[in-house]
């Protein structure tokens, strides 16, 4: 099982995330991590299943103190043994942690820091809204290197307004220059509820498939060069340093969602959290949970679903997901060079990787 906990708090709102996130309000953020280690302790015991990765996101996890850092662990390591887990990730952004804190991940039982960077050109980040500068965020990698985190990520963004050709490649070979363990290069989506969203439904911002797809190859291209291996469609990693939790949801595994907006999947029941950190509160200490909603997964789903997340890796998908019409369509990807099967396994491969969603609504 993999556990998931969502830290909602966030320095600004960037205008291109649709994730539940606010500023710190009237919610503190002692009565929060209070919550959240409560109802850690009620749900996993509930699941009677130990984690083997924990991961937390957001929000800006890094943004909590030290104190409340420190708490939310202590809270976790009494009911789970951090040296059976496989991984312990940490989101974090530039700006918000220092040589000190960047130690205190370690010392806490941090193994991976994703850093949310997306770009190393000044423009872009003004237009994605971001707090840091270029300079900021390179010191932010060499301050996890110098506290030892064995395994640092870099999260880039690309097909921002305005982004060019040349300032992908910069940003590129800035965070190559960096030595990071992992890349994760994600193409810009427009998500309802957000700033950009809003723009692209009144024309002030385009898509351009066109401009992914060079942009998706040019970072492929590079990282490919510099030793990362491109497991996933979005990420890249060098030897040892995938992303177990990542793949975790990738194949399918169970996972519990904690925290305001989480979303939990455990056998065929999927359910999500209040999307309201106060009311989040509120209710874990009544009732000692926060659920909101629930659904039932038929096969069929988890069916759609398997392919549709494991046509994204590099290991492909069982022919066997497939009824008949979708295998024959399947030779066709492979006959045009977009796939290739092995041993009844479907790998996408060349042009396909970046096609993979229109391939995999063709499949299912």
């Amino acid at each position: 099982m993999l556990l998931y906990l969502h830290i909602p708090f966030c320095h600004r709102i960037c205008p291109y995330c649709s994730f539940y996130k606010h500023t710190p309000g009237p919610s503190s953020a002692g009565d929060f991590i209070n919550a959240l280690s409560r109802e850690a302790k009620q749900r996993i015991a509930q699941t009677n299943e130990a984690p083997r990765t924990i991961y937390l996101g957001g929000g800006t996890p890094s943004m909590l103190s030290p104190s409340h850092l420190t708490q939310l662990f202590a809270s976790l390591q009494e009911i789970i043994d951090f040296s059976k887990l496989d991984e312990v990730t940490l989101e974090a952004n530039p700006a918000t942690f220092d040589a000190k804190k960047a130690t205190l991940f370690r010392e806490l039982g941090v193994t991976r820091v994703s850093l949310g960077i997306q770009s190393f050109v000044p423009h872009v980040l003004n237009t994605l809204g971001r707090e840091h500068s270029p300079d900021e965020a390179a010191r932010s990698v060499d301050l996890l290197h110098e506290a030892g985190i064995p395994h640092i990520n870099i999260d880039l963004m690309f097909s921002i307004p305005g982004q060019s050709k040349s300032d992908w490649a910069k940003t590129l070979g800035q965070a190559i220059s960096l030595k990071p363990h992992h890349i994760s290069a994600y193409n810009l989506t427009y998500e309802e509820d957000t700033a950009f969203f809003e723009s692209l439904q009144r024309g002030e911002m385009r898509e351009n498939e066109d401009i992914d797809a060079e942009h998706f190859h040019l970072a492929h291209e590079m990282l490919t060069s510099a030793g990362f291996d491109h497991y996933e469609t979005s990420n890249y990693a060098q030897a040892g340093h995938q992303s177990s939790h990542n793949l975790g949801y990738w194949q399918g595994e169970d996972y519990l969602g904690l925290g305001p907006s989480a979303v939990t999947t455990i056998g065929h029941t999927r359910s999500k959290n209040i999307a309201d950190t106060t009311r989040y509160i509120e209710q874990v200490n009544t009732i000692g949970h926060a659920l909101g909603e629930a659904e039932h997964i038929d096969p069929e789903s988890r069916r759609i679903e398997r392919i549709a997340l494991g046509l994204r890796t590099s290991k492909g998908i069982p022919m066997s997901l497939l009824d008949p019409a979708a295998r024959s369509r399947a030779a066709n990807l492979a006959s045009e060079g977009l796939a290739r099967i092995d041993h009844d396994t479907l790998i996408l491969v060349g042009r396909g990787r970046a096609l993979v969603d229109p391939i995999a609504a063709e499949l299912i």
